[in-house]
This record gives structure tokens, C-alpha cells and sequence, in this order.
């Protein structure tokens, strides 16, 4: 190849990448087999469900206090959701939840970058399957019947607003993230919004439907009564698409002076 035909090749090259678009939240390398995403999506919502329920029965092994249980509970799902989004987050995108699916499925609807009708088909199932594998294992691993019904009931109507704020909040954090280019943040961000919302929702922020079938499977200090969650899974799409509206709202692109 001659010097011309290099230099050539070079702008060529550097035309392409300037003229690709921005990844959407989740977005991952083409060549990533869909199987090996299918994997990480189950095991990545099937560790988190571990941690969630796994800390919550070991809190209250350890104390009574409710407040105690609960903060305890809190910070180990940050720690764990940073982790496992950082590590699983270059192979599917680290959803671990089908309302971020089907968000970025909707985005991609509307000409932005994101999952394939397809691959929600792949996604969501593994998600939820993964989610009940993780709440059998949490409970296996502390002793407990590996599969109680919880007797949590959560169906106060405070507790599903608090569903459709928690929701909302994560949808428009991911996406705000990717509309900014910060999406390299994620791990620390999303997890440090969850850990919040843990303490300024009425619902200890579930904000994932995935996670709320998972919990419904333990009958322990987070799980989450059968009957309540069709509640929660209502609130938290309803959640989604408020987060997508204030997302269309404030991160609109801007106009060039004339």
C-alpha cells in the first residue's frame, strides 16, 4: 500500500468512526454472540438477587434493628450492583432488567442504538429466570426452604408511587448517562442511585420486574408477596415511561446558531 493510499485508508477510517452513532445504554460490541449476552444477563441478575435477598437474611441474623437491617442490606447491593455491572457491563450492557431492555428497545424504535426486538425476547427471560435462580440460591445458602412464597405484602399505594419514582430516576439516569457520553460512569452512578433510593422511596426502590418476581420467592426480610407484584411491575413500567419522557425533555439535542 502506498503513502497516498495509506493516508487515504486513515481518513476513510477516521470518517467512519466520527460518523457512527452514540451507543445506547447497554449497547454492545456486534461481535458479542448473543448467547454469551443471554449468559451474562442471567447470571448477572441472578448474583444480584443473591445479594439482595442473601444480605437482607444475613442482616437480620445479625440485629434487630430494622434501620440497621436495612442499611446494611442497602450497601451491599451497591457494592454488589457497581461489581457486576463493571464486569458484566462490556459483554450485554449489565441490564439485569427488562424495563432498561424495553426502554432502550423503544429508543432504538425511534432511530436511536439499542437492542433488536430479538434480542428482548433473549434478554427478558434470562433476566427473569436468572432472577429466581438467585433467590433459590440466596436461600439455600443461609438454610431457608428454597422455595417459600414471601407473606411481604407490598400493596399500599404509597409504596407503588414510590415504585414509579424509583423507576423513573434509574431511566433517567442510564439515559441521561448515554445522551452525555458519561456511560463509563454507570458502574458507580447507577449503583449509587440505588443505594439512595433504597432510603428516599417508600418501596426500598425495587425498580426492576426482574428482581421483583425473584424476591416473590423468598419468604424473608426482601422478599415481596405474590400478590403484590403485579403492583409493582405496573408501576415500575409506568415508571419507565415517565423516565423516557423526561429524558426526551431535558437531554433534547441543540440547534446551531444561525
Amino acid at each position: 500500500m502506498t503513502a497516498t493510499e495509506t493516508a487515504e485508508h486513515d481518513r476513510a477510517g477516521e470518517a467512519a468512526i466520527a460518523g457512527k452513532p452514540q451507543p445506547a445504554p447497554g449497547a454492545t460490541p456486534p461481535r458479542t454472540p448473543l448467547s454469551s449476552r443471554a449468559a451474562a444477563e442471567l447470571l448477572g441478575t441472578a448474583l444480584l438477587v443473591a445479594v439482595v435477598i442473601g444480605s437482607g437474611i444475613q442482616a437480620t441474623e445479625l440485629t434487630r434493628d430494622v434501620g440497621v437491617q436495612l442499611l446494611a442490606n442497602s450497601i451491599a447491593t451497591v457494592f454488589g450492583l457497581g461489581i457486576l455491572i463493571l464486569l458484566l457491563g462490556p459483554v450485554s450492557g449489565a441490564h439485569f432488567n427488562p424495563v432498561v431492555t424495553l426502554a432502550e428497545w423503544w429508543t432504538a424504535r425511534r432511530g436511536g442504538d439499542g437492542v433488536t426486538a430479538r434480542e428482548v425476547a433473549v434478554y427478558v427471560p434470562s433476566q427473569v429466570v436468572g432472577a429466581i435462580a438467585g433467590a433459590i440460591l440466596a436461600d439455600a445458602m443461609f438454610g431457608e426452604p428454597l422455595v417459600e412464597w414471601s407473606t411481604h405484602d407490598r400493596s399500599a399505594g404509597h409504596l407503588l408511587l414510590g415504585e414509579v419514582v424509583a423507576t423513573a430516576g434509574l431511566i433517567l439516569l442510564i439515559f441521561g448517562l448515554a445522551r452525555t457520553g458519561q456511560l463509563r460512569f454507570a458502574p458507580v452512578a447507577v449503583a449509587s442511585y440505588i443505594g439512595a433510593a433504597y432510603w428516599f422511596t417508600s418501596s426500598t426502590s425495587f425498580a426492576n420486574p426482574a428482581v421483583t418476581i425473584g424476591r416473590a420467592f423468598s419468604d424473608t426480610f426482601a422478599g415481596i408477596a405474590p400478590g403484590s407484584v403485579l403492583g409493582f411491575i405496573g408501576a415500575q413500567l409506568v415508571g419507565a415511561v415517565v423516565g423516557l419522557a423526561l429524558v426526551a425533555l431535558v437531554f433534547r439535542p441543540g440547534r446551531s446558531a444561525e
